[in-house]
């Protein structure tokens, strides 16, 4: 009988690790996040020429240097992870997300969407991995 009951009990105990684990998953940084910030820093850069609008030049530098931003910030984060590049991609998301009204292009419906939908892709983005890695000792302390 105590055989039995040690065996369930041993298969109960390795049932609640793989589910202690499966809840694990999405409290660690994981590089498919990384790999999304460069593909989104690639599509916002390149967002302007997807439609056939006119766009203003000012738009163009916009786009261009905040896809160059996010993808740097996603580069960054690949190598050495710290806080602030996450801080630093959730401004990047909203302020694409706010540059429609900023620069006056808001009347352009599909490049306005563009980035409306991209700017809360990253600010999604950048709010879970900010929720991972909040209470990671590695990353909490400054370099020194």
């Amino acid at each position: 009988m105590r055989i039995v009951v040690r065996a369930l009990c041993a298969n109960s105990l390795c049932w609640a690790e793989e589910t202690m684990a499966i809840k694990d998953i999405l409290k660690t940084h994981r590089t498919w996040e990384d790999g999304v910030g460069l593909l989104l820093g690639l599509t916002i850069g390149l967002s302007p020429w997807l439609y056939d609008e006119p766009v203003v030049p000012v738009v163009l530098l916009n786009s261009g240097l905040t896809g160059l931003a996010v993808l740097a910030l996603a580069q960054l984060e690949l190598v050495h992870l710290r806080r602030w590049e996450e801080v630093a991609q959730l401004a990047c998301g909203l302020w694409l997300s706010a540059s429609p009204f900023i620069f006056h292009y808001a009347h352009q419906d599909h490049l306005r969407l563009w980035h409306w939908a991209l700017g809360s892709i990253v600010s999604t983005l950048a709010l879970f991995e900010l929720w991972q890695d909040w209470n990671r000792a590695d990353i909490a302390a400054p370099d020194r």
